[in-house]
Formats: structure tokens, sequence, C-alpha cells
């Protein structure tokens, strides 16, 4: 691909990728607002804005064999945990801005384990074992994730097990 327009595709699946986390967050909204037909048009377009970033993705040719997407997967989370997320940390700490180091703490406690969780995964495919899992529990509030049974209280945030969202 000549590179004016993979850097084109690179900026739009960044674009589409933000619209769909965006629509979503506005989704929940309205639907804490009782606007459930709105809710509803904004997790249809969110979905829309999903398929335009899934193109965007494949055209790039960065969908690979699920082995090769665990290894992108753990490259991405690393990143988050030894350079991006200490970075904002500082920054955040410096100019004193609670809410972002809160939001910070949240996401590199969670990133560690989401790291951990992709390298346990990619070895077991690796060796050819069957990669299975019981339940898995996310934390609405800081995103901690947990195989298994979910804690009676998040050890990050002390969100409530009750809570937690079942995958």
């Amino acid at each position: 691909m000549r590179q004016m327009t993979e850097k084109s595709l690179r900026e739009a699946f960044a674009g589409e990728s933000q619209a769909h986390m965006k629509y979503l967050i506005f989704a929940e909204q309205a639907e804490k607002e009782g606007l459930h037909d709105v809710a509803r048009l904004f997790r249809a377009i969110s979905f829309a804005e999903q398929v335009h970033a899934t193109n965007h993705f494949k055209a790039l040719m960065e969908l690979k064999k699920t082995s090769e997407n665990l290894q992108s997967a753990w490259g991405g989370e690393n990143f988050e945990v030894e350079e991006m997320y200490p970075a904002y940390n500082a920054i955040a700490t410096l100019q004193d801005e609670k809410d972002a180091i809160r939001s910070i703490h949240f996401a590199l406690s969670a990133e560690k384990i989401h790291r951990e969780l992709y390298a346990e995964t990619k070895e077991k495919l690796d060796k050819g074992e069957e990669v299975k899992f019981d339940k898995i529990y996310i934390c609405p509030v800081c995103g901690y994730t947990v195989i298994g049974e979910a804690p009676e209280q998040c050890p990050i945030c002390g969100a409530p097990k009750s809570a937690f969202k079942e995958f």
C-alpha cells in the first residue's frame, strides 16, 4: 500500500474507533436519562462505525492469526503499562489533575492484568493446549479483570461484586 493511502486509512481507523466508543458512551448516558430510542440510535450508529473501523483494519492487513493477534494485543498492553500510562501519570501529577490521576491509575492497574492474560493465553495456544475460560468478570468502574469469580470487592477501586459485568 502506498504511504499516503496507508496514513489516511490509519487515521480513518483511529477516527472510526473513537466514534464507535464515543457513541457507546453517549448511549449509556441516554439510557440513564430514560431516552431509550436515542440510546438505540447511538448503539446502531456505533456499530456502523465499528464496521468502518474493521474494514479499514483489514485493508491495512493488520488482522492476523489469533496467536499473532494475541502478541499484538500484548504489545499494546505492554506499551501502555511500561510507557504510556506512566508518562501520562507524571503529567497529571505535575498538573495536580486528581480525576486524571484516578482514571490513569485505574487503567494502568487493569492493563497489567490484561497483559498477563494475553501472555498466558498465547502461551497455551502456541503449545496446542485448549484455551478455555470459565467466567470472565470486568469491574465497570476501573476495568479490573478476573477469570473465575468476581471478588467481593474490587481490589483496585473498591466496587462491590454485584457491580461486576460477566462475560
